[in-house]
């Protein structure tokens, strides 16, 4: 609460979940607030690459207000979220040597009416697969091709989700810029988290920026994705037929990273 804070003070905090919230009732002074998740251990670079990346994700409460908050990195600062901000998540990524934080800063108020800055947030390293993430911040123009062999065989042992099925509809929400796939599920291989609800057959919904045009069509899919802020978003989608040829093919000549169920 900005109501224990000093004006013009600056309070220090430190985030190490993987995922959480904050709200800052009040909002008086600043909060810097240092990225420092507890990641797991990787192996070591492939010669010739870049070192993994890490990725934070910011999603604002449909009633942030009271602040605005900035990205601070190499001693300037970018404006990520402004007062009254669109419940839009903004994602950025950093290499781990970098010293980056967020600088949440109350904005002057005629009064001391209830105001609450509060956001979500994920700290993590880079997904193993391509994210189809809502956000143009973490070079996402690759989001909407098709996934190739490898990537496809990857997402099957790394995802969040990996469900067979059909869709059932696709609806756009252009404010959000995101298309929302319904999907009816003959078989959830897996699923970290209870997205698809059983009961008859299991139904439901899995996103993906809007700019990539998806449409419904007949045909089983084999979806895999990841969970960003409660929700499932689309990673790779064969058809599953293509997905059991390119994973025959895996297994002929011991390629596969993981076995799977192919029937």
């Amino acid at each position: 609460s900005g109501l224990s804070q000093e004006a013009g003070s600056v309070e220090q905090l430190s985030l190490h979940c993987a995922e959480g919230s904050l709200e800052w009732l009040y909002p008086t002074g600043a909060l810097r607030l240092r990225l420092a998740p507890r990641l797991p251990p990787t192996g070591a670079a492939v010669k010739g690459r870049s070192p993994p990346r890490v990725t934070a994700c910011i999603k604002p409460s449909a009633t942030f207000r009271g602040a605005q908050l900035y990205l601070e990195r190499e001693g300037g600062l970018e404006l990520l979220l402004p007062e009254a901000p669109r419940p839009h998540a903004r994602c950025f990524s950093w290499l781990p040597q970098e010293k980056v934080a967020l600088f949440l800063q109350a904005t002057p108020q005629p009064d001391i009416s209830r105001r609450i800055a509060a956001f979500r947030y994920e700290l993590r390293g880079d997904w193993l697969a391509r994210p189809a993430l809502p956000s143009a911040s973490l070079g996402s123009e690759g989001a909407c091709r098709p996934c190739n062999d490898t990537e496809i065989l990857m997402a099957i042992c790394t995802s969040d989700f990996v469900i067979r099925g059909s869709i059932r509809s696709v609806s756009n929400d252009a404010e959000l810029q995101e298309s929302i796939i319904g999907v009816s599920a003959t078989r959830i291989h897996r699923q970290k988290f209870p997205l698809f609800r059983a009961g008859g057959r299991p139904v439901g919904s899995i996103r993906t920026p809007l700019r990539c045009g998806v449409r419904p069509g007949p045909g089983t899919f084999l979806f895999t994705g990841w969970l960003h802020f409660g929700e499932a978003w689309l990673s790779c989608a064969p058809r599953y037929r293509d997905f059991q040829r390119i994973y025959r093919g895996a297994q002929r000549t011991r390629q596969n990273p993981c076995e799977f169920p192919a029937d």
